[in-house]
């Protein structure tokens, strides 16, 4: 039998209670953000393994402004979203100089 979670109690002040329901907001705002980074990831993958060049340029200038957003807002560090893109731009490129 899988043990539950404890059950968390309902805080009593009101900033308590005010606090919890924006949290709740935040997180769904940052789940939301976290996926659609993560879509537009996979998207640049996707056509670069498709070897579609065209295709994974314009995946690539998408990508690479919700990266920018989601590092402004703090959802992941700079430096990972600096990463990603550098690692996205580097596939993009090998696909690139292979097609020439």
């Amino acid at each position: 039998m899988a043990s539950a979670k404890p059950k968390k109690k309902n805080p009593r002040l009101a900033s308590g209670r005010k606090r919890v329901r924006q949290d709740l907001k935040l997180n769904a705002a940052n789940t939301s953000l976290r996926s659609k980074y993560r879509t537009a990831v996979k998207n640049v993958e996707k056509a670069v393994a498709s070897g579609d060049k065209a295709k994974a340029t314009e995946a690539f200038a998408k990508a690479q402004s919700i990266v920018d957003m989601v590092a402004d807002k703090q959802i992941f560090h700079k430096n990972k979203a600096a990463r990603d893109k550098s690692r996205l731009s580097a596939k993009v490129k090998t696909l690139a100089t292979a097609a020439a």
